[in-house]
């Protein structure tokens, strides 16, 4: 399974890969194009969801992103991210977080 993350925190990529092994952390969209899985944190990426989505239709998106910020969670649902979470709960378990 191939998954590729959009995020820029160094800490967040540390246990996104912990959890889940081999991620490509990448900044275009055309990098998700044989992806399986894309994560995307919301904080500094929220219109990658769209882009993503429109590329890839069939990829799984699971976003992730501040809890007070409420439309930016709704924005992404609303642009096709399969499963939005609040930050602190995708990180409680990353691998939980992006099973099907």
């Amino acid at each position: 399974m191939k998954i590729v993350a959009f995020t820029n925190d160094l800490m967040d990529r540390s246990k996104i890969s912990g959890a889940l092994g081999d991620v490509a952390f990448v900044r275009e969209v055309d990098a998700c194009a044989d992806a399986d899985l894309v994560i995307v944190d919301l904080a500094r990426n929220a219109p990658q969801v769209a882009a993503v989505r429109a590329a890839s239709p069939d990829v799984r998106i699971v976003a992730f992103g501040s809890h007070v910020d409420t439309e930016v969670l709704e924005q992404a649902r609303r642009d096709g991210a399969d499963v939005v979470l609040p930050r602190s709960r995708f990180f409680q378990d990353p691998a939980a977080a992006v099973a099907r």
